[in-house]
């Protein structure tokens, strides 16, 4: 356990963090999730709003350094394609 006041204060603050970027990632593997069953349904609508928020949501974590910028692109695309493919 830190002894000096500032380190105390980090690990509260890191802790507060931890919770926030976890419950952010959540929300977005629940997106996921939900846009992957519109998809199977065969969906468009609920797909391509489902889309729409998880790609704003994952931008945002991107922003925020809450996920790499290389797994919000593959994950954007995959669900591009996925949505695309209802389409045709």
């Amino acid at each position: 356990m830190a002894n000096i006041k500032s380190s105390k204060k980090r690990i509260d603050i890191a802790k507060r963090n931890t919770a926030r970027n976890k419950s952010r990632k959540s929300e977005i593997k629940t997106l996921i999730k939900k846009f992957d069953a519109a998809v199977e349904a065969k969906d468009l609508d609920a797909a391509s709003d489902l889309f729409k928020k998880a790609d704003k949501r994952l931008k945002q974590a991107e922003a925020k350094n809450i996920m790499h910028k290389n797994k919000v692109a593959r994950t954007s695309s995959r669900m591009a394609k996925a949505l695309n493919s209802i389409n045709a």
